[in-house]
């Protein structure tokens, strides 16, 4: 059985959604994460810091972390940021 959703891994970056770690304030530099950046499929890509053992015991009900997959953690900062650059459904 496929999924209904798969990430297609050949999709490039398109444009950065929001500001930079460093604009934002959480990171001294440019080469830190978080970011937020729309793929060429329309996708979104997140870096973060994975936070899958911090919280993978204590998910609310109904929700899961498939083995293939990360919960990554971002700043509410890096997000309101990127609020003006996301489209609507």
């Amino acid at each position: 059985m496929s999924r209904p959703w798969e990430a297609d891994h050949s999709a490039g970056f398109q444009r950065r959604l929001g500001k930079t770690a460093a604009e934002v304030g959480d990171s001294r530099t440019t080469q830190d994460c978080p970011e937020i950046w729309e793929l060429d499929n329309g996708d979104i890509a997140i870096i973060g810091r994975d936070a899958t053992g911090a919280y993978g015991d204590r998910l609310p009900p109904g929700v899961s972390i498939g083995s293939d997959e990360r919960l990554v953690v971002i700043s509410g900062r890096m997000l309101a940021a990127a609020k003006p650059d996301i489209r609507d459904a």
